[in-house]
This record gives structure tokens, C-alpha cells and sequence, in this order.
């Protein structure tokens, strides 16, 4: 391809660029002989009416400079692109727009489309997946026949997470802060049937895992945090009266003499039976509010409430007889639903104390300075503690557990935070579950040859309220055949949540069009795991931890040949912008400070906004969105512009040691830059070496070569590849730098790195009086000797001695005089 136009029109670049891409199937993701391959990849967006913001261009813009990077490096790249369509986002924005969900996400879909090509990133169109689409959720449905026959998948009665506005139940991990987290409504709580997937079962390999993955600290440890592992001792305790036990688990058997209470979930089921009728109304006025309040909520720090049962429990260090309380801050889903309250070394338990005026032991030194209104948490030696008095906290905890085993009290006990994962939605617009229930057979999964399980298409499909799902009205598809009996069922008509179908996305891009499996071995061992992921942190707990619990479900099933699928893992900061609130918030509709990237594409082009949205700061952390620094990036491209497209190189290999020391000290710079995708920095290293070829090129007309010119531009190519592809085209060199058999990432030479002479700052009781060149192989004794011969030092000594010398090796020379 060659042009011949000087004209300078952004537009006409960026199309001409993007059409010989697509003619000569340069972003088609293919093994090639010889080439490694490498797989990048997006979290795949929700799809928006409202569309991208530049917010949502900077992980997008980071991604592809990381693809075209890896390209110019050798690699074989798969960037692909596609739609998490399904579940709740999707349906309430097409509710809000009063819309069908399905032409609501088709026009979405659409419209995001074309922005995303206008960001010129190098994406396999052909491989482009929709979770909404037949051909996609076919194999989400497999996957949870899968998990069914593993045993992984459960269907029963659960008390849930409800938002009254989405009208459908919620994972743990979908509120926050006791609302929704799509909509923010106040969450309540739900009895319904529901299905589950049994991710406990791999709380242990799920932390374990952790250690081989190149992700962020920050997010390995949100996810070992989540899942909570907890080492401690399940402990039994007679309730007085009863002839019953209640199990405890216990993180610090060691402060076992400090129990003086009792305090059970308010759903536990022994409850009811050890409540005396003096207590009965208040418990049962109590458990009743506690329904309606989440998980997460009754996590939250506030003030506690409770209710005395009436009954007793015996601790089994000491047969003391102790209190039993229900209170909401514990929980039933966690250890047993019971705990064993001391207050001296348990903050909740310490205030709930205060509140109830409940006796307060204390069993484990505390520091002469510790304040004594605060529970001490802390470990040290115990006391007050019969038999095991003067032993440390370890020593002890082991003790006591050894004691309560032989005893038949107690046992050693790992637990865990996480629970199990709610899967199913009360919504219309999601796959459907492939089961069936029968009178005779009860729950039956639908043959893997009937699959998919299409969804209806309905006109009225929002939620009724009631818990049900609208599929439950549709009587013709709602009636079936039992597939085991063949008599009379009816099918599941809960949808499987939008997390199902983004769990496993990544696997469907390397076989998105094969009709006969979810994806082929052969495919999947050329491209997989994925070897760059890049996300906002928001997903560090919801998407990213439910993936790794898929893949090692398909792991042990056999399908995969890996245990993680994301091997590097890149979260980029947010853009800001001050909204109507006048505060710097998140880009948002909602807060008034959303910028759309067209009006900037339009004036300053694409590139310009690419590298913009690069230098605006690194690209882990938050950025403030400033209008006026896209100018700043639009000039240094007018500037690389004017200068290799409107000068003539020399041909011949560049001799000039300066240029030399700037083209291999760039280079090594820009790679390791990008290697640790501090891009904004990359940026500027271009900016600088521009300035130097600018400068050299006016005093030395004839000092640069093509080949200093062409290696810029490959270094400038995977951040402003429309202007590099035409200004390489215009130096000459034929077809795409992009090319796999064209242009290469180059190599520095650290032979040119090295500086022969050292440019030192002078100075005089800390004021720079004068600069000294000087052989890099001078010693310090040299350079001081040189320095003091200077005009302007010795002017500004006046004839006095020096006392002192300051230096900075290679850089600053500070001579004190008295």
C-alpha cells in the first residue's frame, strides 16, 4: 500500500488503515509455524445504550497497545471481542428504556460495535461471542449438566438475598453494603427453591492457587479474604435441661474460661426448643425482624440487639452454667451458627456485654498500657485459666483442643467464609436451567441433544414480584415431557445469573463457531490459559473467583488441560471527572461527568485520544480526566508528523554516536516501560526522543538515517498505529508495520548505553555556578581538580578554601566553602 497525498486528514488516515487491516486479515488470530501464541484478553462488557465513555476506553486502549506489542514481538495474537448480554444488567436497562431485552441488546451491541472499532484495536472480529445468543448458551446449559453430574449443582429451600427492585434473589457477592449491586435498593431476605453451586468444595485449592498467579496483591488477597479460611476447634456444649449439645466453632480454643455467654443465630433450629415460655414472645418478635434483613447488613457495625432465651449451656472447661442469647451478628451459613461469646478478647462480644451487663473474664495477659474499655484481642499468656494457667496462646490452643478431643467435647476444625454459590435468577431474560421437575422422577436434566433449552420469546417479561419467574406463565414451553418417565413435567423456569455465562466465555473464543462442542482440545491447547487478562478491580471478587472455581470444575472433568485460566492479570484504575455534585467521581450518566469519546475522535483523531488516555497517569491508578491535555498529545503527533513525513533520511545505517545513544537508551526504555505497562511513561519517552531527533535534524540536516526513523515508529506503533502505519508508508516501506513478516519489536545494544563522557552539575555552597564535561573514566579526584579550574567557580570563591565536597556520582559536584 502506498499513498501519495501530504494532506494531513486524520479521517482519511484512520479509514484507509482500518480498511487494509480488515482486507488483509491482519487482527485474524491464526497458530502460525514457527510464532508462539499468545492470547489477550478483555473483560467483555455489558451492552449499553448509552454506549463508551473514555473511561471505558483506557482498559481498552491499554489491552490492544499490549496485543500489537506482543505482536511486534513475534507472538501469534488472539485479542477477541464479545457481549456478556445476558441477566440483570441487560434487562433493567431495557426496562428503563421501556424496550424488549433481545432488540435492546441487539442495537447495544450495535452501537458499542462501532465504537470499539473506532478505537482502531487489533480485535478478531470473526470470533465474536453474544452469552444471549442460542449458539452461545447451548454451552453455558452443558456446563451446568456438568457440574449436575459432578454433584456440583443443588437445588433447595434457602433463605436468600432479594432485592425488591430487580425483584430476584442475589449471590452474597452481589450485595454490598446491604443493597443491590446492580440497582442499589435495600436488600431483604427470601424463602424460594434455589439452585447452588457447591464452590466450598473448593474454598482450599481456591486459596492454594492463588501463589501461581502474576495478579495484583491486592486482589489475590480481597479473594483469600473473602474466602475466609479460619483454623480453630469445633467444641461441644450441653444445654442444661435438654439433653441436647450445641457445637461451637471457635477460632481461640485458648480463651475457652472466658465464655460467660452464649449466642446463637436467630434461625438456629434449636431456638424454638430451648426458649422457656417467659422469654417465647420476645424471641419470636425477634427472629421475625431478623428475616427481613440481609447477610451483609447484619455484618455491618452498629449497635447490637439480641434476646435472652431463658436457656443455659454448660462451657466444658470449667462446668460453669453460662447464658444463651440470639443475636444477629451471628450468623447461621457461618461454622455452626453459634459462638461462644468472651467478651475480653472479642470486640463484638465485649460490646454486646456492656450493653447486657453480661460478666466479662479475662483469660490472656494483657499489656500494662492496654486501655481497659477495649476488648484485648490480641494472644499472650493465659490465666484464670485453670490447668493450662502460664501457657501461651499457641501452646494452649493446641492443649485444650488435644483435651476436648480425648473427651469426646471437641475437634480440631478448619473452616471457611465462603459459601456456596447462588446461581439461579427469578428473571426472564437469562438461560434457561436445563431441568425438568416431575411428580414421580422429581428433578431431571434435560438430554444434552435437546440442548439449548431456548428461552420464549414473551412481550411482557418483567419480574411479577412474587418470586416466580415470567417463563412460569408460559404454559406451551412451562409443560414438557419427563425424559426419564415420559410422563407429564414441567421445566425449571429460573434463569441461570449473567456469572454463568461470563464464567466460561473465554473458553468459547478459541472455537466460537463450532456447533458439536464448547470448544476443541486442539484449540484449546494453542491458546489457553489466557496469558493477559485486563479488568477493573471491581471483579476482583465476583468474576474472577467464580472463574478460577469453573476452571477447576473443568479441570477435574477433564476438558481443560489447565487449573487457572488467566495467568497475568491487569486491573486499570478508573477515569474521574468532576460531576454535578462537584465532587471528582467515576465517570457516570448518573453523575453528569461522562465525556464521549466521538466529539474528540472528530477533532483530534484517534491516536491522539489513544495516547491521551496512556499518558494521563499510570495506568493502575485513578486519573482525573482534563480537557485540555489531549491538546498537548495532538501536538506531538503534528510533531512527529512534520518531521518524518516532511523530511528526507539517509539510507545509510546510522553512524552518529549521539543518535545512536538516544535510539538503543529509547529503546530499552519504551520496552521495559510497556513490559510493566507503565504506558504513560512509555509516552513520554517518545516525546523525548522526539525532541533530540527534532533538534539534531535542524543543527545536522544529515545526521539521521531511515533506519532511526523507522525504528521510532515501530516503537510508536502499538500507541498511535494509524499515524505510524502512513508515516511508514510514506518513508517508503511497503505494507503494514504490522505485518508478521514486515517490522519487529528492535533490541538495544547495551554497548550504545554506555556514556563516554559525564555532563556534571558545579556548585558553590549549593548554587549552580557552571556544568563540566568530563571522560566518564575520570576519577573523583579529576573532576574535582577540573571543577576548580572553572572561571565562574573560581569567581565564586573568592579566593577561599574548601572545606567540603558534596557529590553525586555522574551528576552533581558541591563544593562548600567556609
Amino acid at each position: 500500500m502506498s499513498t501519495t497525498t501530504t494532506e494531513y486528514n486524520l479521517k482519511a488516515i484512520e479509514e484507509r488503515w482500518k480498511a487494509y487491516w480488515h482486507q488483509h486479515e491482519l487482527h485474524k488470530a491464526r497458530p502460525r509455524p514457527g510464532k508462539p501464541n499468545y492470547y489477550c484478553l478483555d473483560m467483555f462488557p455489558y451492552p449499553s445504550g448509552e454506549g463508551l465513555h473514555v473511561g471505558h476506553w483506557r482498559g481498552y486502549v491499554l489491552s490492544d497497545v499490549w496485543s500489537r506489542y506482543m505482536a511486534l514481538k513475534g507472538f501469534s495474537v488472539l485479542h477477541p471481542m464479545g457481549w456478556d448480554a445476558f441477566g440483570l444488567p441487560a434487562e433493567n436497562a431495557a426496562i428503563k428504556h421501556g424496550d424488549h431485552p433481545e432488540k435492546y441488546t441487539r442495537r447495544s451491541c450495535a452501537n458499542m460495535k462501532r465504537q470499539l472499532q473506532e478505537i482502531g484495536a487489533m480485535y478478531d472480529w470473526d470470533r465474536e461471542i453474544n452469552s444471549s445468543s442460542p449458539d452461545y448458551y447451548k454451552w453455558t446449559q452443558w456446563t451446568f449438566l456438568k457440574f449436575y453430574e459432578r454433584g456440583l449443582a443443588y437445588r433447595k429451600p434457602a433463605s436468600i438475598n432479594w432485592c425488591p427492585s430487580c425483584r430476584t434473589g442475589l449471590a452474597d457477592e452481589e450485595v454490598v453494603d446491604g443493597a443491590c449491586e446492580r440497582c442499589g435498593a435495600e436488600v431483604t431476605k427470601k424463602y424460594l427453591p434455589q439452585w447452588f453451586y457447591k464452590i466450598t468444595d473448593y474454598s482450599q485449592r481456591l486459596i492454594d492457587d492463588l501463589a501461581e498467579l502474576d495478579w495484583p496483591d491486592k486482589v489475590k488477597k480481597m479473594q483469600s479474604d473473602w474466602i475466609g479460611r479460619s483454623e480453630g476447634a469445633e467444641v461441644d456444649f450441653e444445654i442444661v435441661g435438654t439433653g441436647q449439645k450445641m457445637r461451637i466453632f471457635t477460632t481461640r480454643p485458648d480463651t475457652l474460661y472466658g465464655a460467660t455467654y452464649m449466642v446463637m443465630a436467630p434461625e438456629h433450629e434449636l431456638v424454638d426448643q430451648i426458649t422457656t415460655p417467659e422469654q417465647r414472645s420476645k424471641v419470636e418478635e425477634y427472629v421475625a425482624q431478623t428475616r427481613s434483613r440481609s447477610e451483609v447488613e447484619r455484618q455491618e457495625h452498629k449497635e447490637k440487639t439480641g434476646v435472652f432465651t431463658g436457656g443455659y449451656a454448660v462451657n466444658p472447661v470449667n462446668n460453669e452454667k453460662i447464658p444463651i442469647w440470639i443475636s444477629d451478628y451471628v450468623l447461621l451459613s457461618y461454622g455452626t451458627g453459634a459462638i461462644m461469646a468472651v467478651p475480653a478478647h472479642d470486640a463484638r462480644d465485649f460490646e454486646f456485654a456492656h450493653k447486657f451487663q453480661l460478666p466479662i473474664v479475662q483469660v490472656i495477659e494483657t499489656p500494662p498500657d492496654w486501655n481497659p474499655e477495649e476488648a484485648f484481642t490480641g494472644v499472650g499468656r493465659m490465666l484464670n485459666s485453670g490447668p493450662y494457667d502460664g501457657l501461651m496462646s499457641d501452646e494452649g490452643k493446641a492443649k485444650i483442643t488435644e483435651d476436648l478431643e480425648s473427651r469426646g467435647l471437641g475437634v480440631k476444625k478448619i473452616n471457611y467464609r465462603l459459601r456456596d454459590w447462588l446461581i439461579s435468577r427469578q428473571r426472564y431474560w437469562g438461560a434457561p436451567i436445563p431441568m425438568v421437575h416431575c411428580q414421580k422422577c422429581g428433578p431431571v436434566p434435560v438430554p444434552e441433544t435437546e440442548l439449548p433449552v431456548k428461552l420464549p420469546h414473551v412481550e411482557s417479561y418483567q419480574p411479577s414480584g412474587t418470586g416466580e419467574s415470567p417463563l412460569a406463565t408460559v404454559e406451551e414451553w412451562v409443560n414438557t415431557t419427563c425424559p426419564s418417565c415420559k410422563g407429564p413435567a414441567r421445566r425449571d423456569t429460573d434463569t441461570l445469573s449473567q456469572w454463568i455465562c461470563s464464567r466460561w466465555y473465554y473458553l468459547r473464543y478459541v472455537s466460537p463457531h463450532n456447533d458439536e462442542v464448547a470448544w476443541t482440545q486442539e484449540e484449546m491447547k494453542q491458546w489457553l490459559p489466557v496469558d493477559m487478562y485486563v479488568g477493573g478491580i471491581e471483579h476482583a471478587v465476583l468474576h474472577l473467583l467464580y472463574s478460577r472455581f469453573y476452571t477447576k470444575v473443568l479441570y477435574d472433568l477433564g476438558f481443560v488441560n489447565f487449573r487457572e485460566p488467566f495467568k497475568r492479570l491487569f486491573n486499570q484504575g478508573m477515569i474521574c471527572r468532576k460531576g454535578s455534585s462537584g465532587r471528582v467521581e467515576k465517570m457516570s450518566k448518573s453523575k453528569g461527568n461522562v465525556v464521549a469519546p466521538d466529539e474528540l475522535v472528530n477533532r483530534y483523531g484517534t491516536d491522539a485520544l489513544r495516547a491521551y488516555e496512556l499518558f494521563i497517569g499510570p495506568p493502575e491508578v485513578d486519573a482525573e480526566w482534563g480537557d485540555s491535555g489531549i491538546e498537548g498529545v495532538s501536538r506531538w503527533l503534528k510533531r512527529v508528523w512534520n518531521l518524518l513525513g516532511g523530511h528526507c533520511f539517509k539510507a545509510e545505517p546510522e553512524v552518529d554516536p549521539e543518535v545512536l545513544r538516544w535510539t538503543h537508551r529509547s529503546i530499552k526504555k519504551i520496552t521495559e516501560d510497556i513490559e510493566r505497562l507503565h504506558l504513560n511513561t512509555s509516552v513520554a519517552a517518545l516525546m523525548e526522543w522526539l525532541n533530540f531527533l527534532i533538534d539534531k535534524k535542524r543543527s545536522e540536516p544529515d545526521s539521521i538515517s531511515l533506519e532511526t526513523v523507522k525504528t521510532y515508529l515501530v516503537l510508536m506503533a502499538p500507541i498511535a498505529p494509524f499515524h505510524a502505519e502512513e508515516l511508514w508508508n510514506r518513508l517508503g516501506q511497503e505494507g503494514s508495520i504490522f505485518a508478521p513478516t514486515l517490522a519487529s519489536w528492535p533490541t538495544w545494544d547495551e554497548a550504545y548505553l554506555v556514556e563516554h563522557t559525564l555532563e556534571i552539575v558545579v556548585q558553590v555552597n549549593g548554587k549552580v555556578r557552571d556544568k563540566l564535561t568530563v571522560p566518564a573514566s575520570d576519577d573523583p579526584a579529576s573532576i574535582q581538580r577540573k571543577a576548580l579550574e572553572l572561571e565562574k567557580v573560581q569567581s565564586a570563591l573568592e579566593g577561599r578554601s574548601v572545606k567540603k565536597v558534596i557529590s553525586v556520582p555522574g551528576k552533581l559536584l558541591n563544593l562548600v566553602v567556609g
